[in-house]
């Protein structure tokens, strides 16, 4: 919001944490309000809280056939939030693109939904002293 109210220019994308555990659900209406697009960053929650063996994925998983990985980016792309998920192995590439030939259903969405912890997996962007060491401020 500071940004779109006292910089000239709105930006068009906002990446930040987002997956099934921190799903940004206030700030991604902000952002929709506002015209920004959300991008998610770390679509796999980098790996924390067993994310490939987390029991919600792998029930959706064997309903559709497809991997974890594959529900969570199917879940944030109904959930209208871009995703370029991270990898330097092809067939987990190929296993990344393959999420458009299947849809979540409603159910499928508020299981989902439902593991949504509300707070980030890494550090709170909400603590000052947090902000200052990200910006290099830290004294």
């Amino acid at each position: 919001m500071d940004i779109c109210s006292f910089a000239e220019v709105t930006p068009a994308v906002n990446q930040m944490e987002t997956h099934i555990y921190q799903q940004q659900k206030k700030a991604h209406e902000y952002m929709k309000n506002y015209g920004v697009v959300h991008e998610s960053w770390g679509p796999f929650a980098e790996g924390r809280k067993d994310f490939f063996t987390d029991p919600v994925l792998c029930e959706l998983g064997k309903k559709y056939g497809k991997t974890p990985a594959q529900i969570a980016l199917r879940f944030l792309l109904q959930s209208d939030v871009v995703v370029i998920p991270k990898s330097t192995h092809k067939e987990r590439m190929t296993e990344n693109i393959n999420v458009f030939d299947f849809a979540l259903t409603d159910d499928d969405m508020a299981a989902i939904s439902a593991v949504d912890e509300g707070e980030s997996l890494f550090f709170s962007h909400y603590d000052p002293a947090v902000v200052e060491m990200l910006m290099g401020l830290h004294r």
